[in-house]
C-alpha cells in the first residue's frame, strides 16, 4: 500500500513539474542584419513592412533604442551577453568572444541552464567572433546550417551565398575555377571570386527560397513544428541576413517601389565644426566590384564616398526591397507560430543589430557614432502585455535582462543592461537617462577597409539623451576600463536633435550650449568611471 501511495505521490509531483515546465513561455528571438528603423511601425509611410508592423501591434515598439557599437560582431556580442564592448573586448570582426572571456554567460546559455531547449539558425552571432559551432555553450542542440533541400528547385544554391542572376553566377564560377586551378582553398577561392564579381544589388524574378534567408525560414518552420511537439520550453534564435549588402531580393519586392520615388539623403556634407575622426570613407561598400568604377569618375570629398545620383537611388531602392523581403520572412515565422498554436505562450523579440547610413553625411554603411548608425529597431511582444510604443531611452544590452524578466527567470547580476518590462507596462516610464554607443578608429588617416583588427588607436564614446548626443574621442588606445585622461582627448561632438535632426552642426564649443555640454561631460565621466576595472 505504501509503495502504491509513493508511486501516486511521484506521479502527482511529476505531473506538477510537467505542468510548470509547460507554463514557461517560449522565446522566438529574431535577429536582423543592418536593419535600420525605417519601418511602418517606426513612422515610415513609404516602406512596405506589414508583418513587422503586425508584430508591433502585438507588442512594445522601442522608438529610441541604441546599439553599443555599430558593426556586426561587437553589437551581437553585446546583445547576446548583456555586456558592453569594453567588457567583451570584441571591437572588431576577428576577435572570438570566448578567447578573451571564456566564462562569459550568453543569453541562450542561461536559458539552457533554466531548462530550455536552445536552438538557432541563420546569423545570430557574427560567425567570425565565435567558434565553428556558433558558440557551442549557447545551444542545447548543434546549431543548424542551411539544409540544401529547402532551396527553390531548379535554381541551385546562390553563388557566394548571395547571388542568383545567371550572368553573375557564371562570372563567379569562372573566377572560382581560376582560383582552384592555382591551388587556393575554398575560402580563398571565394575571396578571390569576390574581387572579380560582387555587385551591390540584384533584382531577379525568383522565389523567396532561392536565397539563403527564404530557405532558412522554411527550415525554421519545421524546427518550430518539432519544438511544438515537445514538453520542453524553447529559446529559438533565427537570424535573417538581409538587408545587409548586397541588396538582393526577389523582383516582386523591388516592384513595390518606384526608383524615382526613393528618398535621397537630405544632408550629404560634413557637418559644421566637424571632428574628422568621426567619419569614415565607406570601406565596406567600396569592396563591391561595381563601386570603384563609379568613384573613379566622380569628384570625391575628403570624407565618406560620393556616388552618382542614379547609383544612390539604386542602392536605396535595393535597401527598401531587401527590407520588404526580410519582412516577408518575418511573416513566415509569425504565421508558423499562429498555425502551431504557439503565439499565446511565446515571447517574440525582433531586433536589428545596428542602423545604416544611406548617403547622409556622404556616408554609406554603418561604422559611426552618428544617429543613422546607432539607432536600431527593437520590438518585444509577450503574453499578458498590451501593445504600446515608448520613446524612453533603451539599449541593446537591455534585451538580455528583459527576456529573463518576462520569462520569470532570475536576472543575472553581472549584466550591464536594465529590464525594459517597466516600459512595457507604462510607456512613459524611464529606466535610464541615456544610452551609450562607441566606435573605434584605426591609425590610418583613410580607412580603406572596414575595421578588421582590434588595434584601433582611438575610441569614440557617445551618450544619447532624449534631445542630445555628446561624443568624446580619445587617443592612445583608451578604453573605458582605464581612468579618464583629458590629455588623450582628440575632439568632442554635441548635436541638438530638437533643432538639428540631421546633425548638420556640431555645437560642442558653442557658447549657447556651454551648460548642456558641461552637464553631458559630467555624465560621460560618470559613465566612464563606472566602467573602470
Amino acid at each position: 500500500m505504501k509503495k502504491v501511495s509513493a508511486f501516486i505521490l511521484v506521479m502527482v509531483l511529476g505531473g506538477s513539474a510537467f505542468a510548470q515546465q509547460k507554463e514557461k513561455p517560449n522565446v522566438l528571438f529574431i535577429a536582423i542584419d543592418d536593419l535600420k528603423p525605417i519601418l511602418g511601425c517606426y513612422g515610415n509611410t513609404q516602406i512596405k513592412t506589414p508583418n513587422i508592423d503586425r508584430l508591433a501591434k502585438m507588442g512594445t515598439v522601442f522608438m529610441r533604442n541604441y546599439v553599443q557599437q555599430a558593426v556586426c560582431g561587437p553589437t551581437r556580442a553585446s546583445v547576446m551577453t548583456g555586456k558592453r564592448p569594453d567588457y567583451t573586448q570584441v571591437w572588431d570582426l576577428k576577435t572570438k568572444m570566448r578567447d578573451v572571456n571564456p566564462d562569459i554567460l550568453s543569453l541562450p546559455q542561461y536559458f539552457a541552464s533554466q531548462g530550455y531547449s536552445t536552438q538557432g539558425i541563420g546569423k545570430v552571432y557574427d560567425p567570425r567572433c565565435v567558434d565553428k559551432d556558433i558558440d557551442k555553450p549557447s545551444w542545447s542542440v548543434p546549431y543548424y546550417k542551411t539544409d540544401k533541400k529547402y532551396y527553390a528547385a531548379g535554381y541551385g544554391e546562390p553563388a557566394l551565398e548571395r547571388y542568383q542572376k545567371k550572368e553573375t553566377k557564371a562570372a563567379i564560377e569562372i573566377a572560382l575555377k581560376e582560383a582552384f586551378a592555382i591551388g587556393k582553398t575554398k575560402a580563398e577561392a571565394n575571396e578571390y571570386a569576390s574581387t572579380k564579381m560582387k555587385p551591390t544589388t540584384e533584382c531577379v524574378d525568383v522565389p523567396n527560397n532561392a536565397y539563403n534567408d527564404g530557405a532558412n525560414m522554411l527550415q525554421a518552420k519545421e524546427i518550430l513544428a518539432k519544438l511544438s511537439k515537445t514538453n520542453q520550453p524553447f529559446f529559438f534564435a533565427v537570424g535573417i541576413a538581409k538587408p545587409h549588402l548586397p541588396f538582393v531580393a526577389p523582383k516582386k519586392y523591388w516592384d513595390l517601389y518606384k526608383r524615382e520615388d526613393m528618398p535621397l539623403a537630405k544632408f550629404q556634407e560634413q557637418n559644421k565644426n566637424p571632428v574628422d575622426i568621426a567619419y569614415h570613407n565607406a570601406g565596406e561598400i567600396r569592396g563591391y566590384t561595381d563601386i570603384p568604377p563609379l568613384t573613379e569618375f566622380t569628384h570625391q570629398k575628403p570624407y565618406g564616398i560620393t556616388l552618382p545620383k542614379d547609383k544612390q537611388l539604386e542602392l536605396i531602392h535595393g535597401y527598401y526591397a531587401a527590407v520588404s523581403y526580410t519582412d516577408a520572412n518575418v511573416g513566415v515565422l509569425l504565421d508558423a507560430l499562429d498555425s502551431l498554436g504557439l503565439t499565446k505562450n511565446t515571447i517574440i523579440v525582433l531586433w536589428g543589430d545596428h542602423g545604416w547610413h544611406l548617403g547622409d553625411h556622404n556616408i554609406w554603411c554603418k561604422h559611426t557614432n552618428f544617429e543613422e548608425a546607432t539607432r536600431a529597431p527593437l520590438i518585444i511582444a509577450a503574453p499578458g502585455f498590451k501593445p504600446s510604443t515608448t520613446k524612453s531611452q533603451t539599449e541593446h544590452v537591455d534585451i538580455f535582462p528583459t527576456i529573463c524578466h518576462l520569462a520569470k527567470l532570475k536576472i543575472p547580476q553581472q549584466l550591464d543592461g536594465t529590464s525594459l518590462v517597466p516600459l512595457m507596462k507604462n510607456s512613459t516610464a524611464l529606466v535610464k537617462e541615456y544610452s551609450v554607443s562607441q566606435y573605434p578608429r584605426s591609425n590610418a588617416t583613410v580607412e580603406g577597409e572596414k575595421l578588421s583588427k582590434a588595434d584601433a588607436n582611438a575610441m569614440g564614446y557617445s551618450i544619447r539623451t532624449a534631445q542630445y548626443r555628446y561624443t568624446v574621442w580619445l587617443r592612445n588606445g583608451f578604453r573605458s576600463t582605464q581612468p579618464f585622461n583629458k590629455q588623450l582627448l582628440i575632439g568632442t561632438e554635441l548635436y541638438d536633435y530638437k533643432k538639428d535632426p540631421l546633425e548638420t552642426v556640431n555645437v560642442a564649443n558653442d557658447k549657447k550650449y556651454e551648460t548642456v555640454a558641461n552637464e553631458l561631460h559630467v555624465k560621460m565621466l560618470a559613465f566612464l568611471k563606472s566602467q573602470e576595472k
